[in-house]
Parts: structure tokens; sequence; C-alpha cells
């Protein structure tokens, strides 16, 4: 699974900080997400999409050998 989350980020203007306090995770959550080193549940994946205003689907990306 890859993430947008830094793409998405930069064309808000946040830093990771900013980002977790509004998704109301840590700081090394969002870290871990952005290094592909941590998955994010759903609970997780869906507040952050919701940061963004983006359907979780456009935040987390899957390969289809993923999703098969």
């Amino acid at each position: 699974m890859r993430s947008r989350l830094k793409e998405l980020r930069a064309r808000n203007g946040l830093n990771q900080t900013e980002l977790a306090k509004r998704s109301k995770v840590s700081r090394q959550t969002i870290s871990l997400i952005e290094r592909e080193e941590y998955m994010p549940s759903l609970l997780i994946a869906a507040r952050i999409a919701k940061v963004f205003n983006e359907s979780i689907e456009d935040v987390f990306l899957f390969s289809e050998e993923e999703l098969s």
C-alpha cells in the first residue's frame, strides 16, 4: 500500500505534527505511514482522509496484487 500523505500535506500546507493533531494520531504514526512501514487501521485511514476531504481510496493506494 502506498499513501499520498506527503503530496496531500504539501498541497494543504500541513506538517506531520499538524496532520497528526487533526487526525488524532501521533506524529510518529504519520511518519511511519509515509515511509510505508505501517498500515493504518480503517479508522485512522478514515480520519486522515477526512482531513483532506478525500476518500480513503484516493489517499491510500493499493496495487492489484494486494487486492487479489
